[in-house]
């Protein structure tokens, strides 16, 4: 079993940036496929960043891509999101996931085994 904990979220002005952290235990991540999700008022979660088990398939919408950058750091058991240039629709509860498939390419919640709690992210216009 494995336990995910966000941290990093916050308000902050359009134009900004914000560093999420999600702390893994329970077991190594290190196999894993990692992905950022998030998720509106109203709205189904979406993807926002996934990365494979080495870090060679990372993966982006459109919606972020050139904002966002994700990072997984194997020996501390962590994963990162970087989020620059923040806009006012970013604003969302943000959710780290895990995934038992290593090879990466998963961009749906079904495919997902382990969830965070979520760290909320408020972006002001």
């Amino acid at each position: 079993q494995v336990q995910l904990v966000e941290s990093g979220g916050g308000l902050v002005q359009a134009g900004g940036s914000l560093r999420l952290s999600c702390a893994a235990s329970g077991r190594t991540i290190s196999t894993y496929t990692m992905g950022w999700f998030r998720q509106a008022p109203g709205k189904e979660r979406e993807i926002v960043a996934a990365i494979s088990w080495r870090g060679r398939n990372i993966y982006y919408p459109d919606s972020v891509k050139g904002r966002f950058t994700i990072s997984r750091d194997n020996a501390e058991n962590m994963v990162y999101l970087q989020m620059n240039s923040l806009k006012p629709e970013d604003t969302a509860l943000y959710y780290c996931a895990a995934s038992t498939v290593a090879t990466g390419g998963q961009i749906n919640p079904h495919e997902y085994n382990y969830w965070g709690q979520g760290t909320q992210v408020t972006v002001s216009s």
